[in-house]
């Protein structure tokens, strides 16, 4: 799974690089001057490629670096989600059914729990899992909206290998209360808040990287693509865990945290933060075409609150737009990280935020309830179900290459959002009635669901997100693109805690009622987005009258030259 994936980031990663050379000529390559200070000596890009091809320590080109950061940060994201994804799969066994195990050989009158580990032995269980679930996913929701702000500021590179291993000592901690025999609730309590807490040095830390080597576009396609991070993760983190899981389950998270944590030491060695500290020009996000019309009025002054665009961050293109000189540059000063309130007030960000809450309420709630549904109502083992579970990230993964090339093509990133949150709403319903019926309708179903389920919130968290970070009313301040990042993803957090919550107390009044909280959050998501969507359908139909009415001249100027 993972290898025809990286393969797919290595191709794009040739793609946006594809005829670098024929355009070098409009690209300039400064001597990095972050660290110095001093004036930077421009030269032409034809020039300074061909000495980064010679000259450079590793042997890369400029191509050869975006690739590099591309399949890097794809790595590190995956770690963090294959070490988030144990706990699902050993929820199974740490209350599992004992009475199907024969009997209880220690003699005990309590034989329905004899085999369960304490404290999550009781019939509250479900509620247990549910605070577990809980005091990550708030952790992670509050410190989410820190993180941005910090990963602005601090060395992207210190910052998310630190978090890395950070992140693999405290998933260690929770496999090695297994080996030490801890059955103490809060043990289990205080390492998920910690973990929680230093996972926020991800996402933003990614994007923002991403952000700093890429500029326009195609990005909904190509982040599409490097996004299946998180399903290969929760694939390979399932498939993981699920080895240890019956026989000792402590295994099932110190392994992914060695994994975690190699991949952080490697990440600190290899990553390459920012084009300058190797020699090179950052991207440009925005062309003057995209801020001028032949009249002179901006695209933001015509649409203020625009939040789509056909171009993206990830195409060598835009580095065109860049003049080229002989002279050297003047000294300009650096941007200051945007403010929290500043990122709020950048047109779409508010609503795509509490979009995104309810997306991943759901999304979530199956990320760590699915397998137990799996074994209470279709009664498969522990690693049946966790096998069968990665199905529903299977589909997230086409989901979220669909929908980036889908809003590529069509320029509208809510209406794509909403058309697949509408639809995943009926097939919830039908995955809860008819899902288990048998073992190809429940594979079919779980990855359509999927599909619909992740697709919207795949394309939020990174498309959309890049574009409102990088948005004309920033005037080329990419300051803002961790800042923003961090506060859509982080409210989208505080959806990935209300969900397992919810459904961790809603469960025992029924597995119908979970999926009807569901279906309620997806059409709420839905409505977050409805002035979004109808102010792109304007723009379309807008469009749609201008054509019309430029064919109209055309057509009249063709006859009075007769």
């Amino acid at each position: 799974m993972i290898c025809p994936l990286l393969g797919s980031v290595l191709a794009v990663s040739s793609l946006i690089n594809a005829g670098s050379d024929d355009e070098s000529a409009a690209v300039l390559c400064p001597v990095s001057t972050r660290d110095t200070g001093k004036t930077p000596q421009v030269k032409q890009c034809q020039s300074c490629v061909r000495a980064s091809k010679i000259h450079s320590p590793s042997g890369f080109d400029l191509a050869g670096y975006r690739g590099l950061t591309l399949v890097l940060t794809f790595l590190c994201y995956t770690s963090y989600h294959l070490s988030r994804k144990p706990i699902s799969i050993v929820k199974s066994q740490l209350h599992p059914n004992c009475s199907a195990l024969g009997p209880n050989p220690h003699n005990d009158s309590n034989s329905s729990t004899w085999c369960s580990w304490a404290p999550f032995d009781g019939d509250n269980y479900k509620e247990l899992f549910g605070a577990l679930d809980n005091a990550f996913l708030v952790a992670y929701a509050i410190g989410m909206f820190i993180s941005g702000i910090f990963g602005e500021r601090l060395p992207l590179r210190y910052y998310l290998s630190g978090g890395m291993v950070l992140s693999g000592l405290f998933t260690a901690l929770f496999g090695l209360g297994y080996f030490w025999d801890i059955h103490v609730l809060w043990y289990f309590i205080v390492v998920q808040v910690c973990n929680g807490l230093v996972q926020t040095t991800g996402w933003p830390s990614v994007v923002a990287c991403i952000g700093n080597w890429f500029g326009k576009g195609k990005r909904g396609l190509i982040m599409g693509i490097w996004n299946s991070h998180t399903s290969v993760g929760n694939i390979l983190g399932s498939l993981i865990a699920g080895v240890w899981v019956s026989s000792a389950w402590g295994l099932s998270f110190i392994v992914p945290s060695i994994i975690i944590t190699t991949m952080g030491i490697i990440c600190f060695f290899f990553l390459v933060e920012y084009p300058e500290d190797v020699g090179c020009s950052p991207p440009l996000h925005h062309m003057a075409s995209d801020e001028a019309d032949a009249g002179g009025v901006t695209s933001s002054e015509k649409d203020p609150e625009a939040v789509t665009s056909n171009e993206g961050p990830l195409s060598v293109s835009s580095q065109s737009s860049v003049d080229c000189s002989n002279s050297p540059e003047e000294p300009t000063e650096e941007p200051e990280a945007i403010s929290f309130l500043g990122a709020l007030r950048i047109p779409g960000v508010v609503e795509f935020s509490l979009c995104l809450l309810f997306a991943k309420l759901v999304s979530y709630t199956f990320l760590y309830w699915l397998p137990l549904y799996i074994v209470n109502v279709a009664h498969f083992g522990a690693k049946e179900a966790g096998d069968l579970s990665t199905l529903f990230d299977v589909g997230g993964i086409l989901g979220g290459i669909f929908a980036g090339l889908i809003s590529d093509y069509t320029g509208g990133r809510a209406t794509t959002c909403c058309v697949m949150l509408v639809v995943a709403a009926p097939m919830l319903f039908l995955y809860n009635h008819i899902g288990q019926n048998g073992i190809g309708t429940s594979i079919a179903m779980l990855i359509v669901c999927g599909a619909l389920v992740n697709g919207p919130y795949a394309l939020i968290t990174t498309a959309v997100s890049a574009d409102l970070g990088t948005h004309e009313s920033l005037k080329g301040n990419a300051k803002a693109l961790s800042t923003v990042t961090a506060i859509i993803d982080g409210t989208g957090s505080i959806g990935a805690a209300l969900g397992p919550l919810l459904a961790g107390l809603i469960s025992p009044t029924g597995w119908n009622n979970v999926f009807y909280m569901l279906i309620a959050a997806d059409v709420l998501a839905c409505l977050l987005l409805a002035r979004v969507v109808v102010k792109e359908v304007r723009g379309w139909c807008g469009c749609i009258a201008r054509k019309r009415g430029s064919s109209v001249q055309l057509t009249e100027s063709v006859l009075d030259g007769k």
